[in-house]
């Protein structure tokens, strides 16, 4: 299948001011890419790319004084297929993991293992490895939040959103990362694009979405808390211990988000049948 998808995003300054952006797609993605996919402005920046220690294509610029607006918009193509289920994968001993996958047991800003340890252990002990066990951590960490767009809070870790039971999507994935973490099961955060494609249409405007991945069996594997079944058309931007690694622009001062529109879109299939 084909999708057409993008954002405009605008950014109010008071001053020139330094920006990170994790605006582009993952790498892995860009040999789906059908037509180019880069980032404009509408004033002269120079923006300069990068890839960081996730290996996630970040870009730098300054932004000037005022409003400045940034888009992009790209065909990609997507099987069409929903996330596999990695039922049969393992559990790696930890002394077994690869030296890379290792950070993604620590704590982090946003994933407060040391907080939630003991309730995970006491909870989930009790579950076969591998599959069996994420999959409980998902159901939990699904049913303990409730979706709520008016609850989005910034500040608030995987043991905020334990207490507090509401928030969005990075509340679901900051949780079930933690508890995974906690079970010593490898996971990591992820943000990129997820249309309401197989699915009834939200009626909440698009938004870019979060979900995690867990490392089972040699490999990451796709999981989504929130959702927490199978989902189609996901277009991954980058991933990281938590939200802070991936946030979609870090400003080093006054920054205000004044325009957010996010598109996600199934195309229709060519006239000769082909996405």
């Amino acid at each position: 299948m084909r999708i057409r998808a993008g954002f405009h995003l605008g950014y109010e300054c008071q001053q020139p001011t330094a920006m990170l952006l994790a605006l582009n797609i993952h790498p892995s993605r860009r040999v789906d890419l059908l037509t180019e996919q880069v980032l404009t402005f509408d004033r002269p920046i120079e923006a300069w790319g990068y890839q960081d220690v996730f290996g996630n294509a970040c870009s730098r610029i300054v932004a000037p004084p005022g409003l400045t607006t940034i888009s992009t918009e790209f065909e990609i193509y997507d099987t069409g297929l929903p996330d596999p289920i990695p039922e049969d994968a393992q559990q790696h001993l930890i002394q077994d993991l690869p030296d890379d996958v290792l950070v993604f047991l620590l704590g982090s800003r946003y994933c407060d293992t040391d907080r939630l340890s003991d309730f995970a252990w006491n909870t989930f002990s009790s579950t076969d490895l591998g599959w069996p066990r994420v999959k409980a951590i998902l159901d939990f960490a699904h049913n303990r939040i409730a979706f709520n767009y008016q609850n989005a809070d910034s500040l608030r870790t995987a043991f905020g959103g334990f207490n507090d039971r509401t928030g969005v999507c990075r509340d679901y994935a900051h949780l079930a990362i933690t508890l995974c973490r906690c079970m010593n099961i490898p996971a990591r955060y992820c943000t990129g694009y997820l249309g309401d494609i197989g699915v009834p249409k939200d009626h909440n405007p698009m938004d870019f979405s979060a979900w995690f991945e867990v490392y089972l069996g040699g490999r990451w594997h796709t999981v989504d808390a929130r959702h927490n079944k199978p989902r189609i058309g996901r277009i991954l931007m980058a991933t990281g211990r938590d939200a802070t690694d991936v946030a979609l622009s870090t400003a080093f001062g006054p920054a205000i988000l004044a325009r957010f529109e996010v598109i996600t879109d199934e195309l229709p299939m060519g006239g000769d049948g082909q996405a």
